[in-house]
């Protein structure tokens, strides 16, 4: 049925559904978060964006040949069976779900700064549910919305963001860098650290992959929007940073709790640069959390299609998986009350720790699956004249996302590995369930058709003529 609140992603919605979500509130902490370990954090960002740009490429090309909604879990799915599919789906699931209660929270600071004032726990909680629940009701009207909450919001919030990256240009002092590696070591473990804070800012590559079945022509647009997401996305990234490393004087940077906002300060005085940066701030978030909301609800949808999730997360309307984006904001909300009524951020921060572990399982899946369908020669699935490029992208993309499960740290591998091992509870529930209905069918297909009773045949001709008889 066609519905008026249902429209294809063209290529620039699939793009800022890329950049969107990629973006999210942390590059306004970003550039103070690396400034302890000097100038060499801007060249391990620069090695993580070579490693961001293949794994796009990547999925771009798995894209080609399978356009289905669900991207990473398709592809493992594809290559390795139901179970790694699964995993995939499980993963990608809980990453979206919990890192949206986390977005929430953090845009509760941000407002703090555009309404300063005296806000209770309760405020707080409010607001955070707020930032949830408008972009739920922003994909609940349909796909229709959702591009269009998407491209305005990162238009507006990339608007602030390339203004202090080109005008810092202009007010760019080398003395403001600080020492190339800071602090003991190496500076190729300097490198390291760095890199091991920055590695997540490019999670969410696999957007435009995951929505493919809301994309037109996704053959070709899915590839062309992940990489031109990912590409804006650094140019953002490594522009607004340097911009900052170069206003702001080193030692303010590193105690800095706003740097974007020291450095619209610092280019042009006053204290103005917060509430601009803070109004941005809020903006990124919500479009983040407009994006992921539409992701979380788009893995389970895929996996449920092929009786891997539970069938209710097939419900669609308006182009939109409904019970999985419902899904998705009762657990957020659930994980955000739990977070501000214990008073306790070491929960939450468990829980934010599996995110980071659990967003590059299905990484790790989609590259493998490239390699495999690439070394088992299937050729109706790559182009025979890339093997070679699309090879070295491959184990590039898989090196790239093994860092990142590197980088994580041992807190996060070793609590997501417990809560993705919990999944194989659900997969074991669902399974059997199939199982079942299939040897049910099996038996219905093998019984034997049930005897129809013989027709009688009409009497003779000779025999309608003769009187009965009693």
């Amino acid at each position: 049925m066609n519905d008026r609140h249902t429209r294809r992603f063209g290529l620039g919605t699939a793009t800022c559904l890329v950049m969107g979500n990629i973006i999210g509130g942390g590059i306004f902490l970003l550039p103070a978060s690396v400034a302890p370990f000097g100038t060499v954090s801007l060249v391990a960002f620069g090695v993580l964006t070579v490693g961001a740009v293949a794994l796009a490429l990547v999925f771009g090309r798995l894209a080609e040949r399978h356009p289905d909604t669900g991207g990473p879990y398709v592809y493992a799915r594809e290559a390795f069976g139901d179970f790694a599919g699964f995993l995939s789906a499980w993963s990608y699931w809980t990453m979206t779900w919990v890192s949206n209660a986390a977005l929430a929270v953090a845009a509760v600071g941000y407002v703090h700064v555009l309404l300063p004032g005296h806000p209770s726990k309760g405020t707080d909680l409010a607001v955070a549910l707020i930032a949830l629940w408008l972009p739920a009701l922003a994909n609940f009207a349909g796909t229709r919305y959702i591009g269009l909450v998407q491209t305005v919001s990162t238009v507006l919030k990339f608007i602030p963001l390339l203004f202090i990256a080109v005008v810092g240009v202009f007010f760019f002092d080398p003395h403001n860098l600080g020492a190339f590696h800071e602090g003991s070591g190496s500076a190729l473990g300097g490198m390291s650290a760095a890199a091991a804070i920055l590695l997540y800012s490019y999670v969410g590559v696999e957007s435009a992959a995951m929505s493919a079945g809301e994309v037109r022509d996704p053959e070709r647009n899915v590839g062309r929007a992940t990489v031109l997401g990912t590409i804006g996305s650094a140019v953002v990234y490594l522009l607004g940073t340097v911009a900052v490393f170069g206003t702001v004087a080193h030692d303010k940077l590193v105690k800095s709790q706003a740097p974007f906002s020291d450095a619209v300060n610092a280019m042009f005085g006053g204290h103005w640069g917060g509430t601009v940066v803070a109004l941005a701030a809020v903006v990124s978030i919500v479009g983040a959390l407009n994006g992921w909301t539409l992701m979380s609800a788009q893995s389970p949808y895929a996996a449920a299609k092929d009786g891997l999730f539970p069938a209710a997360f097939l419900t669609k309307r308006r182009g939109v998986p409904t019970f999985g984006v419902l899904a998705a904001g009762v657990l957020a909300s659930a994980l955000t009350v739990l977070n501000y009524l214990t008073g306790s951020g070491g929960v939450f921060e468990i829980l934010v720790l599996i995110t980071t572990f659990s967003a590059t399982v299905p990484y790790l899946l989609a590259a493998g699956a490239q390699v495999y369908f690439l070394l088992t020669g299937r050729r109706d699935k790559v182009r025979p004249a890339r093997f070679a490029r699309d090879l070295t992208l491959a184990l590039t993309a898989f090196g790239f996302t093994f860092w990142l499960v590197a980088g994580a740290g041992y807190a996060a591998i070793y609590q997501g590995v417990l809560f993705l091992f919990a999944g194989i509870l659900v997969y074991a529930v669902m399974a059997a369930r199939r199982t079942a209905r299939q040897e049910d069918d099996r038996a219905a297909a093998q019984l034997p058709t049930p005897r129809q009773p013989e027709a009688v045949p009409p009497p003779a001709a000779d025999d309608a003529a003769l009187p009965r008889t009693t």
